[in-house]
């Protein structure tokens, strides 16, 4: 059967898949997924940034060749950005410094002004991202801020689009939604949602999934607005208030999830059902598969693949970043060789041999952003390269002639891996780096920032 030809890249928003996960427990209840990262801007943004541009337009707030400005997390700054491109208007975003680099690169190839400001502030800060974004647009009386936390667009795109497709795409098979499992960012889709299946009829429950950290799954407990924030790295969703278009009515069971939950649930989707999702997606689906595996009876459920995973690879779908961040068991040897990320009897070493030309040297150093690179030949450590011995050569030659034996250090002090921690510390206090033996093999290499990352996680 073929697709339909679209003239404009917004056509393609929305009427996005429904998937039923069939190769992870689901219990007694059938699991559905919207696969929202199905639209053009890779995520159920697209549908809001759609919705606010186009009822600026009408209600005059927004004037042809105008510039918006909108705080995000990402995912609405993308889909402010694929509608305002393609209608002409210019966009600054102010934007938490934990969004995922590929949100960043996205954004700024698209042609956005991107603002970066602080992630470990809350909301009456003055380098909160709401606050600058508000105070921008006082300043600037013909900007338009979206503002999605206060904007009506923001639940009407759901209660006109996505909450009818659900419904149609459940009946076309003779179901309908028991429950639908949402998170909630600035709460439209959760609030448009419990607006449309209130309104038809449905005894449609809503469920909220809540990053540990955020204080809404305890608010829909207890009734009361918890000053106890603290920190996550879902991207996306979870809040230390609550937004104004947010409608918690409907919500009758809440899931608090951590982080390392979300991730494991994320890589587990695109293992079992060939699906990569976002890091808040992984939020969702943990909070629905509990839900369901809960249930005594058989339930239809609904949840989301909120946006796509291809904007995470440089974190959840990174090994070395997830055990950078304790999220990976890893096989712990209880000595130095746990210090090491990159172990060089895994392959994951980043190492060159005696004649690898000194331009490849320099990319491997570029590539994997590190100063310091091991040369061994075979697994004989030979010697060590770092950036200032490549500068120097380079600087003296005019050109990168020459192959990495030319200019590598070769009195090493290498540390056996049963030593102390302390050893560690004495090198690196004299300029040193840790290469690490056990029972005379090369290991790895530990860092400064290893040592740290170690530090952190067993304190």
């Amino acid at each position: 059967m073929s697709g339909p030809v679209y003239h404009s890249v917004l056509e393609a928003i929305g009427d996005t898949p429904l998937h039923e996960v069939t190769r992870i427990d689901t219990g007694k209840c059938r699991l559905f997924l919207k696969l929202e990262n199905q639209n053009p801007g890779g995520s159920i943004k697209d549908r809001i940034g759609r919705s606010m541009i186009e009822a600026a337009e009408t209600s005059g707030a927004l004037k042809p060749g105008g510039t918006i400005v909108e705080a995000t997390a990402g995912n609405t700054g993308l889909g402010l950005a694929v509608v305002a491109g393609q209608k002409g208007y210019k966009l600054i975003l102010i934007v938490p410094d934990k969004m995922a680099q590929e949100k960043i690169f996205h954004l700024r190839a698209l042609g956005v002004d991107v603002r970066l400001t602080r992630s470990d502030v809350g909301k009456g800060h003055p380098d909160y991202y709401q606050d600058i974004a508000a105070k921008l647009c006082a300043e600037n009386p013909d900007y338009f801020y979206a503002n999605q936390f206060e904007n009506p667009a923001n639940p009407a795109a759901h209660e006109e689009t996505t909450g009818p497709e659900i419904a149609a795409q459940l009946a076309s098979i003779g179901l309908a939604a028991d429950a639908i499992v949402c998170g909630v960012g600035s709460g439209g889709t959760l609030t448009g949602l419990w607006n449309y299946f209130s309104k038809s009829g449905a005894s449609t429950e809503m469920v909220l999934a809540d990053p540990e950290g955020s204080i809404l799954a305890e608010y829909v407990a207890t009734g009361k607005l918890s000053k106890d924030v603290g920190s996550w790295m879902v991207e996306g969703i979870g809040e230390d208030f609550i937004p104004p278009v947010l409608d918690l009515r409907g919500v009758k069971n809440a899931y608090t999830i951590d982080d390392a939950e979300s991730f494991a649930t994320a890589r587990e989707l695109l293992k079992a059902e060939g699906i990569i999702a976002g890091s808040s997606s992984g939020t969702l689906i943990s909070a629905a598969l509990r839900y369901c595996r809960e249930q005594t009876q058989a339930k239809t459920i609904v949840s989301f693949v909120c946006d796509s995973g291809n904007k995470y690879l440089s974190k959840i779908y990174n090994d070395f970043w997830m055990a950078d961040n304790n999220f990976l068991e890893l096989d712990m040897k209880g000595d130095l060789r746990d210090l090491i990320l990159r172990k060089h009897a895994e392959g994951n070493s980043i190492i060159v041999a005696p004649n690898t030309d000194l331009k490849r040297v320099y990319g491997q150093m570029k590539l994997y952003d590190v100063s310091q690179v091991p040369v061994l030949d075979g697994d004989e450590l030979l010697g060590l390269v770092d950036e200032e011995d490549i500068l120097l050569r380079v600087y003296q030659q005019k050109n990168f002639n020459g192959v990495a034996s030319d200019i590598m250090t070769t009195d090493l002090v290498t540390v056996d891996a049963g030593e102390e921690l302390t050893r560690l510390l004495d090198l690196f206090t004299h300029g040193m780096v840790a290469l690490i033996t056990h029972k005379g093999k090369y290991q790895g290499l530990v860092t400064k920032i290893d040592v740290l990352n170690h530090l952190r996680m067993t304190q």
